[in-house]
């Protein structure tokens, strides 16, 4: 009888742990009690079980089963905390395509738990230390009382495992299957807001969810000859060329934003006063804001955007294209550029590694690529080369140019990269914030005025220069939550209670174009960063390759479309797949407006699937 009662007492622990293990990499992010449905909680926990079973037939031992989930969801519960704290976003599938890139930047953040995440872990330890000591030698097995002997022949334990595997698949065959989600199981689903779906559905159901979406599926009614047919049409039969070609200088700014468009906050001193001065009245310049598809990180994906004129609208939540689909020559505004006889040359003073740019920029027309090896003797802000140093390296190029040729030059800088909450002997913060003593704050605000200082000089420096330059001057995106908080606390406000509008906000950074010759001056241009890059061609009075002809038509409909954001001019603003909703309403109080959008953007999905995964 005390050894069926121990048997059950075991058998009980071995369908409670996984449960507990469930609970605990939870609670390292938010309370699962309170915002996952205990249906779907249960949900969960069904695959922390399938996962044990399949781990115990793998492995033979339940207790090493149990010990090996333990600390494989400790160690992933600890990183998705980390993640979510540097980004604002949970781990997603495609981050395993940036392990480099990550890596390369790891010993650049504060890696602290709080409270909450530090009793998780606990939790954990505690939990491991049960099994170590409980487990190994009194937790038997169970299944062994149904087979002559524990499972230790592979006889027996592969075609268990395999249905332990087979049950795994079809448990994500549920969750890639749409109208379970949407209707039996009643889940969240909204790709655009992956930390909502962390929390709602559960960190490794939402990540299995996302799973489906590593591949790009064709568009509806998509036809490879119709696609080619219309970008023929759409390219000028006898292109007018400048006089002379304008020198184009691009600066993507890391994590450069302006945080005053989340809420009014008073500084001891403008943090960037020169590009300030430049969107009230700047003689030659346009200014404006631009509306990026990231927050917090994924500063590649802002890059492909502006630089190949395609949206992260019409690709997975999360993806990378720089590491996922560019593996041969891809179109862009560098390719066209040396068509046209411009040098193309792109730098980074970081390592050549960072997203595969040196495998990307190749691919789409850079003739030259310098990474941190080029920046020797450089200063450094923190522990990153300065936008001064960086700044002056585009000077250096400009002056060892190839005669008779026009320069564009693409720089993607490093010195704002996060995080802000270090203290370094290179650095003090002076911009402080009223009401505020953040220091990741300060810090930040304090890089910005840095940086818009060192733009200064730039612009100074091409002012006096005799050649036609274009300098254009953008942020790839705004910092992590966690930087921006103390303003909307200032507001009474957390980055939990946002409105839609109040997210949206949090992709938009400033953007420059200024020439140093005459150039119709503007202010106040919203557009998202797919358009940039023609309308810079634009204002160098270059002629426009097919897409960007498409582009400039597609933009008098819909001004923005980014992976977050749709405003077009019938009136809508908000997440792109609030649209079609949108249109059924409007249809049903009897307005005939937007159709004629849709089919504008399905013609710009279809393109860009074209060019970027079917073109020959």
């Amino acid at each position: 009888m005390k050894k069926q009662v121990r048997e059950s007492v075991q058998a009980g622990l071995a369908v409670l742990i996984p449960a507990i293990i469930f609970y605990l990499f939870e609670w390292y992010t938010h309370n699962p009690f309170l915002d996952i449905r205990w249906d779907i909680q249960v949900f969960n926990i069904l695959f922390f079980e399938l996962f044990l079973l399949f781990l115990y037939c793998l492995l033979g031992r339940l207790h090493l089963a149990l010990m090996v989930e333990t600390v494989f969801f400790m160690l992933y519960g600890t990183a998705n905390y980390f993640v979510l704290s540097f980004r604002s976003q949970p781990i997603l599938p495609w981050d395993f395509f940036s392990i480099k890139t990550a890596a390369g930047v790891a010993g650049d953040f504060n890696y602290t738990l709080n409270a909450q995440a530090r009793a998780a872990m606990i939790g954990f330890l505690f939990l491991l230390t049960i099994e170590l000591c409980f487990c190994r030698n009194r937790l038997k097995d169970i299944l062994g009382r149904f087979y002559r002997g524990p499972l230790k022949s592979w006889a027996i334990r592969l075609p268990i495992g395999a249905g332990a595997l087979a049950m795994i698949f079809g448990f994500v065959n549920l969750l890639h299957d749409e109208e379970f989600v949407e209707q039996e199981i009643r889940m969240y689903d909204k790709l655009f807001t992956p930390t909502a779906m962390s929390e709602m559905d559960g960190t490794a159901v939402a990540f299995l969810l996302e799973l489906q979406y590593i591949a790009v599926e064709k568009p509806e009614g998509y036809d490879r000859e119709e696609a080619q047919t219309l970008l023929q049409s759409l390219e000028e039969e006898a292109p007018q060329m400048p006089d002379v070609c304008p020198n184009i200088i691009v600066i993507m700014d890391e994590a450069f934003s302006d945080p005053a468009v989340l809420g009014d906050f008073e500084t001891n001193t403008d943090y960037m006063p020169f590009l300030h001065s430049l969107k009230e009245e700047g003689e030659n310049a346009v200014t404006g804001t631009l509306y990026v598809s990231v927050k917090g990180g994924n500063t590649a994906n802002t890059e492909f955007e502006f630089l190949t004129g395609s949206s992260m609208a019409f690709l997975p939540e999360g993806s990378i294209p720089y590491q996922q689909y560019i593996d041969s020559s891809l179109p862009s505004l560098a390719s066209y550029l040396d068509s046209l006889g411009y040098v193309t040359e792109a730098a980074h003073p970081y390592m050549a590694s960072g997203w595969d740019r040196d495998q990307v920029y190749p691919l789409i027309g850079f003739s030259r690529t310098d990474f941190i090896d080029s920046f020797t003797g450089a200063k450094k802000l923190r522990r990153y080369v300065s936008d001064e140093s960086a700044f002056a390296y585009i000077v250096k190029r400009y002056e060892a140019r190839e005669e008779g040729k026009p320069l564009f030059f693409f720089e993607v800088t490093m010195q704002n990269h996060s995080g802000y909450t270090e203290e370094f002997e290179n650095f003090t913060p002076d911009v402080t914030v009223e009401g505020s003593d953040s220091l990741a704050l300060s810090q930040y605000l304090s890089l910005m005025k840095r940086t818009d200082s060192a733009l200064e000089e730039l612009v100074g420096y091409f002012s006096e220069q005799s050649e036609p330059t274009i300098i254009v001057f953008f942020g790839d995106h705004q910092p992590a939550d966690s930087v921006v908080e103390p303003i909307w606390r200032l507001h009474g406000k957390t980055g939990g209670n946002l409105s839609e509008e109040e997210e949206a906000l949090r992709y938009q950074v400033p953007f420059l174009i200024w020439a140093n010759y005459d150039i119709e001056e503007k202010q106040d241009e919203v557009l998202s960063v797919n358009y940039l890059g023609a309308q810079v061609l634009d204002i160098a009075g270059l002629p426009l390759p097919a897409y960007q002809n498409y582009l400039v038509r597609l933009r008098e409909e819909v001004p923005v479309i980014t992976a977050r954001q749709l405003q077009s001019r019938d009136g809508y603003t908000g997440n792109p797949d609030g649209y079609e909703d949108f249109l059924e309403e409007e249809e049903q109080g009897g307005s005939e407006n937007g159709r004629g959008v849709t089919d504008m953007l399905d013609t710009y999905q279809k393109l860009q699937y074209y060019l970027l995964f079917d073109r020959e």
